[in-house]
């Protein structure tokens, strides 16, 4: 199997859905997997702030046995690892200021990470506003950028490849009232020459084609698919139109 990196240039158009273990329901996972992999999905993204109840492994254990979409970890904390992934996204905070979520997390999961042999990939992980309070923001305790201050997320967005990573993620959080702007994705996009993730409040096909049309080379999909598995039918043809 490629690479991440190999799998995303600065030229692609990827669309990701991120799978929450706390809203899976292991008995219906097969066939929401399948679901998901007859709409054109190029990656599954697993992870979220909190994780009750089932284990991580086990979840991630349990949708590389269902499905033959690469698995990458969006990791909300440095217990959420696992060595049946193909890729861990290797996050730093970097639009908050709490050391915590800058290299805290990160020095407990580093050599955990090592020892099994897991890909990671260096993820500059910028939260924006995007109209209300995210349990991102809440958990990491850190100010999202405003919304209609583009330059600010383009200035932080190339201090961090300037720093070494490798991607780059805008995020308005899960369950955001609206997608990032246009404004902010196409700006970005002209200030860093690295390939640019970007997700948060993208319900519907104009969302995904939007950001696309912006810059964007992953588009992920969470909240939508849980509030109505029928948006599903429309990814197919999105990559295509744009």
């Amino acid at each position: 199997m490629l690479s991440l990196l190999e799998n995303i240039s600065i030229h692609s158009r990827n669309i990701a859905v991120l799978l929450d273990p706390d809203k899976i329901e292991l008995h219906l996972l097969p066939e929401q997997l399948k679901r998901i992999e007859s709409a054109g999905v190029d990656f599954l993204f697993v992870g979220g702030s909190l994780v009750d109840g089932i284990t991580f492994n086990e979840v991630v254990t349990e949708i590389k046995k269902h499905s033959s979409l690469p698995v990458v970890i969006f990791p909300g904390s440095s217990f959420q690892i696992s060595e049946s992934a193909d890729a861990i996204l290797f996050l730093s905070l970097i639009s908050g200021r709490n050391p915590e979520y800058l290299i805290g997390q990160q020095v407990i999961a580093a050599p955990y990470i090592k020892r099994l042999g897991l890909p990671s990939i260096a993820t500059g992980y910028i939260l924006v506003d995007c109209g209300s309070e995210t349990t991102a923001s809440y958990i990491s305790n850190t100010k999202p950028i405003p919304y209609n201050k583009p330059q600010i997320a383009a200035a932080t967005a190339l201090a961090g490849e300037m720093l070494g990573h490798d991607i780059m993620y805008l995020d308005g959080g899960s369950g955001a009232k609206m997608p990032i702007s246009g404004a902010i994705i196409s700006q970005v996009k002209s200030t860093i020459d690295i390939p640019l993730i970007v997700g948060g409040g993208i319900r519907t096909k104009e969302a995904i084609v939007s950001a696309f049309s912006s810059g964007a080379n992953v588009v992920v999909i969470g909240t939508a698919i849980e509030e109505s598995e029928g948006f599903l039918n429309e990814i197919a043809s999105i990559k295509h139109s744009v």
